[in-house]
């Protein structure tokens, strides 16, 4: 019996970046399209929600460069 599951790992995208990287590195591990995830950060921050922001620095300064 062959375990062949493969695990993805949260990195920053040194590809598929507009500022950090961020916003690609989310898009390849859940597996959708970069600009997704761009649009629904910048629409939850004009709604008033201030929480994107500060996520987005805190994985700036967490997540590992790929």
């Amino acid at each position: 019996m062959t375990n062949t599951a493969t695990t993805t790992k949260l990195r920053r995208s040194s590809t598929d970046k507009m500022i950090a990287g961020v916003a690609g590195g989310w898009a390849r591990l859940l597996g959708v399209d970069a600009a997704i995830i761009r649009i629904v950060l910048v629409a939850a921050t004009l709604l008033g929600f201030g929480a994107p922001i500060l996520l987005y620095a805190i994985c700036w300064m967490l997540m590992p460069q790929e």
